[in-house]
């Protein structure tokens, strides 16, 4: 309320109060004046002047104090603006010297970071680990920051061939290198900028201790990680394209989405580890120990597994087109639906591995042991057998349509419904093989080194088929 209106508003109440003073005066004067009444109707009429004149100054002294209320409410409510005003200022500059001492400090940090002492060094990287936890807007900067300093103190060094000497020789990265590194890997990576990864390209980290690190999605493309340690570590699709992890322990690590194409993970641990659609196309797995690995719908395309352990692992819907698993050891994994063409599994241990429904067409399985494995309606089109070790194999509905099981055990195994058209059966061993039918091996291709079932006779046109090939031979000759 204005002064002026104020001012008329006292001005008005002064009157009223002065007219409600007189008021009884004028009352008793008019009431004393009026004829014709007696002294008892006279005292009557002034007290009912009186009540109505109390009356009336009760409601001039409600309305008196309903003003001074409000005047009083202004005035709490403007003191209070200017209290919350006075505070908002007080946080604004509070604020600004907050940021202006963070400023400060991440300035201080980043000088240090250069500083000729290693202890200085790392303790430059923790102070700017405390600066990125307490001021959100820092963070990003400061983890660019540390990525850039493993970089520049970390460069690839001239290619070397990786020897047994050689990778004795690998030396701890340095204690400020590892500081680093292990701030960024206990990030809040839900304060990472969206599209974006921390760069640490080309970087020569061996010998790192990031166990149980949180790396998820960091571009490691080329990094030198041989001899790490990664237990346990997070690094969800995670780009380590060509990166050396050679002997590396990736212990029960996620690699789920990872890229790892071309990557180099000879003799590694990647026990439990989970690469459930991973890229390893190309990938070097060649002696690496792969127990209980998820390979679920991995891409393994031309990767080398030669003589890795793949035990128990799972390979299901995974593809291994043109993969070499010379060697490698799998028993009881599953490759329920997996692709296989044209791998090479040559004396490869495939013991009560799970092969259901997958695709085998061209592959190399030259005496591969796969005693008592799951084969059935897998599809071994022109698939090489030669000396195949499959006693007890379940091999119900399995397309063999042009495959070679010459020399091949097939002893107890179930060829329910299995499609044995033109496959070569010279010298194979099917001594208590369960369901064959007559009808299944007229269209084989056999001769009298074949053991078949006591129950079945040699079909007529394999006699046929030997005779007239030593008569082509003695012509020859």
């Amino acid at each position: 309320m204005s002064g002026r209106k104020t001012d008329a508003f006292k001005s008005w109440l002064i009157a009223i109060a002065i007219l409600f003073s007189l008021s009884p005066n004028v009352i008793f004067f008019a009431v004393s004046q009026v004829e014709g009444l007696s002294n008892e109707q006279k005292v009557v009429s002034r007290n009912q002047a009186l009540n109505t004149t109390a009356t009336l100054f009760v409601g001039l002294a409600v309305i008196i104090n309903a003003y001074y209320a409000a005047k009083r409410t202004e005035a709490l409510k403007k003191s209070a603006i200017a209290a919350e005003k006075s505070n908002e200022i007080g946080v604004q500059n509070l604020q600004l010297a907050q940021e202006r001492l963070i400023t400060e400090r991440l300035t201080a940090a980043i000088t240090q970071l250069g500083h000729e002492h290693v202890a200085t060094r790392t303790g430059a990287i923790y102070a700017l680990e405390k600066i990125a936890q307490e001021s959100p807007k820092q963070y990003w900067t400061i983890m660019e920051i540390l990525s850039a300093f493993v970089r520049e103190n970390s460069g690839i060094k001239p290619e070397q061939e990786n020897t047994l000497e050689e990778l004795g020789k690998v030396t701890k990265v340095s204690t400020d290198l590892q500081a680093a590194l292990t701030v960024i890997g206990r990030r809040n990576w839900e304060q990472d900028q969206e599209n974006q990864q921390l760069d640490l390209r080309n970087t020569d980290i061996r010998q790192v201790d990031l166990s149980n690190a949180n790396l998820q999605r960091l571009d490691l493309r080329g990094a030198n990680l041989t001899k790490a340690n990664l237990q346990k570590a997070n690094l969800f699709a995670a780009n380590l394209e060509g990166a050396k992890l050679c002997s590396t322990t990736l212990y029960e690590a996620n690699l789920q989405s990872c890229n790892l194409q071309e990557a180099n993970l000879h003799g590694a641990n990647l026990n439990r580890a989970n690469l459930s659609g991973a890229n390893l196309r190309s990938a070097n797995l060649s002696g690496a120990s792969l127990r209980a690995a998820n390979f679920c719908e991995a891409n393994l395309y031309k990767a080398n597994l030669q003589s890795c352990n793949l035990k128990v692992a799972n390979l299901s819907k995974a593809k291994l087109f043109l993969a070499n698993l010379q060697g490698a050891k799998l028993g009881k994994a599953n490759l329920q639906e997996t692709g296989l063409i044209g791998a090479n599994l040559k004396q490869a241990n495939l013991n009560g591995a799970n092969l259901q429904q997958a695709n085998l067409n061209a592959a190399k399985l030259e005496h591969t042991e796969m005693f008592f494995a799951n084969l059935s309606e897998a599809s071994l089109r022109e698939a090489n057998l030669y000396g195949a070790n499959m006693m007890g194999t379940n091999l119900q509905k399995t397309m063999f349509h042009e495959a070679n099981l010459c020399g091949a055990n097939l002893m107890g195994v179930d060829l329910f419904g299995t499609n044995l058209c033109d496959v070569k059966l010279s010298g194979a061993i099917l001594t208590g093989a369960k369901n064959l039918q007559s009808h299944q091996i007229r269209f084989a291709v056999g001769d009298r080194t074949t053991v078949l079932p006591d129950y079945l006779d040699i079909p007529t046109h394999w006699m046929r088929s030997e005779h007239s090939q030593k008569s082509v031979a003695e012509a020859e000759t």
